[in-house]
């Protein structure tokens, strides 16, 4: 730094020149770009939970999520929101949306990429957890178009409920093509899948349904009549529709357009204005006489589609961990550029435990986000333990780690000041974002009850979870009361009581797989604040021990 010196009277009121006052200084350059994958807690679950032999392509991915591209992909998709076209110019209905040539690009990216339903089509161990660790680094992007790859993913599991169906439609879900426009199915070179369940009256009670589903002569072959209240990405090619039937609410699979090339009936009503998620299309979608085959026995819709739910829940945390990432990154650079007070951002003490914090929730998000992906990996591959394990342990990763996204990315648009709250700066739409993802495939209190549900049903998934937690066993006497307390919650639980349980078991569960496989610094640091309440209630109340340094170097060599 300079010296600052006393200027005389007539220096000072010199006369400036005609560009003096647009000089720009203090101001941090452009993020991109920047590599997304350059992220040690991510590398290293990906590696430990079966997927290393995918690192060079998540670096790739990683490379060109960062880059100027991609980023002006997502701004632009953004800015420019899909549009609605019910009518072609001469009357015809069309049900159309149109979306800007960016959201192409991203999408065409993703799909090729395999973060759609490739990873269904490849044998090889930890497929499904590299999906995820190229989730976490395409992400940076732009979140709105993970909408309709993560339902293409999820939809192939239910859809095997029905083999000839899948015979048919799987190996285009999970092609790497990415064919945009409405034909007969079979003719395009891949597929993408959307999902019909909530309805005006009922929302996530999907049971009170009214959309009726009515035989016809042909086997396996019914007619829909009913109204959807939310289904996003309506230009899929096919859907997963919840519908009553004769035996009770069942699944359905509801094409865009039939085998004769003919347009089924899939009236969009109006697309949703909604908070954030501008980018992708959510609608309303009518059925009257709509062509759809059964999937799964009649009166079994929830327990066919509960395979798809299951998936996107854990793309639901994965999409929260990214949104802590990258906003991490964007305060990270913001304060490395940054000064006030006489020194920059990056060196004030009360910034570094407010970054510091962060990089805690953040590491702790991602290393469950991967654990969670390794459990599905292998409980396609016949785990019994695992897919115990990842029935309970998802719900509650679904149900904490996207509450803790809209404060994370709160405080993380703090750090920018008021340059991080104007649209520019691109953290109000991360921000926007960051609530939706705890509504997705059940609220909080959903994901809770379903927890219970879980314990109560299926006693092998606290086996599983506390299984999972004695790996750790001795390694932290704050992790290992923590526990003991866990048990004494969970034969206490009741319906009110299931988010302080749930929010036990998802902080639990995060402490123990850093005990286990993070440095010191954020282990200690983490069951310090988040077991032991050496914490207060807001981020950047890290105790006067805590190792931050430790902390910033790793997260994001600060």
């Amino acid at each position: 730094m300079t010296s600052t010196s006393v200027q005389s009277p007539a220096q000072s009121f010199a006369q400036p020149s005609s560009s003096a006052t647009h000089d720009v200084t203090n101001q941090a350059p452009p993020l991109a770009p920047y590599d997304a994958s350059a992220d040690t807690a991510l590398l290293e679950g990906l590696r430990r939970e079966g997927a290393g032999w995918a690192e060079a392509d998540v670096r790739r991915i990683g490379l060109r999520a960062g880059g100027a591209e991609a980023q002006e992909w997502g701004e632009l998709a953004n800015r420019h929101e899909p549009v609605l076209r019910t009518h072609d110019r001469y009357g015809h209905r069309v049900d159309e949306v149109d979306f800007h040539p960016s959201w192409h690009e991203l999408m065409r990216v993703a799909v090729a990429e395999g973060l759609a339903g490739a990873p269904w089509a490849d044998d090889r161990p930890g497929a499904h957890v590299a999906r995820t660790a190229g989730g976490l680094v395409w992400g940076h992007s732009e979140a709105g178009h993970g909408c309709p790859t993560s339902m293409t993913y999820a939809a192939v599991p239910a859809l095997r409920r029905e083999p000839g169906l899948a015979k048919v439609y799987e190996p285009l879900l999970t092609s790497r093509e990415y064919d945009p426009g409405l034909r007969e199915p079979t003719s395009k070179r891949g597929l993408l899948a959307g999902m019909g369940m909530t309805e005006k009256q009922g929302g996530s009670d999907v049971r009170t349904n009214t959309t009726a589903a009515t035989p016809t002569a042909e086997p396996g072959v019914y007619t829909l009549r009913g109204h959807k209240w939310f289904t996003s990405a309506p230009m899929c090619d096919v859907f997963l529709v919840l519908a009553q039937a004769p035996g009770g609410l069942s699944c359905f699979l509801v094409p865009r357009v039939l085998p004769d090339g003919t347009r089924n009936t899939f009236r969009v009503q109006r697309l949703k204005d909604k908070l954030g998620n501008r980018s992708n299309a959510s609608s309303e979608p009518e059925f009257d006489g709509t062509v759809a085959w059964l999937v799964g026995p009649e009166g079994q819709g929830v327990k066919t589609i509960i395979e798809m739910v299951n998936c996107t829940r854990l793309d639901c945390v994965m999409s929260s961990a990214t949104l802590m990432r990258k906003t991490l990154v964007e305060a990270g650079h913001h304060v490395r550029h940054r000064g006030a007070f006489g020194a920059l951002l990056m060196d004030q003490p009360l910034m570094r435990n407010v970054l510091a914090d962060l990089a805690l929730e953040s590491e702790a998000a991602t290393t469950l986000t991967l654990r969670l992906a390794g459990a599905a990996d292998r409980a396609v591959r016949g785990d019994a333990g695992e897919q115990a394990f990842r029935r309970i342990a998802t719900a509650v990763g679904k149900y904490w780690v996207t509450k803790r996204g809209p404060a994370f990315t709160a405080e993380a648009l703090e750090c920018l000041g008021g340059n991080g709250y104007v649209e520019d700066s691109g953290m109000p739409r991360h921000y926007r974002e960051a609530p939706l993802l705890s509504i997705w495939e059940g609220s909080g209190n959903v994901n809770a009850l379903d927890v219970l549900r879980a314990l109560t049903r299926d006693p092998a998934t606290a086996d599983a979870l506390f299984a999972e937690l004695a790996l750790a066993e001795g390694a932290d006497a704050r992790l290992d009361s923590a526990v003991t307390r866990l048990r004494t919650l969970l034969g206490e639980a009741t319906p009110a009581g299931a988010r302080r349980l749930v929010e036990q078991m998802a902080l639990t569960l995060q402490a123990s797989l850093l005990v286990r496989h993070a440095p010191p610094a954020v282990a200690d640091a983490f069951c310090a604040t988040r077991l032991s309440g050496d914490w207060g209630h807001a981020f950047g109340t890290l105790p006067g021990g805590a190792d931050v340094d430790g902390i910033l170097e790793r997260s994001l060599g600060l």
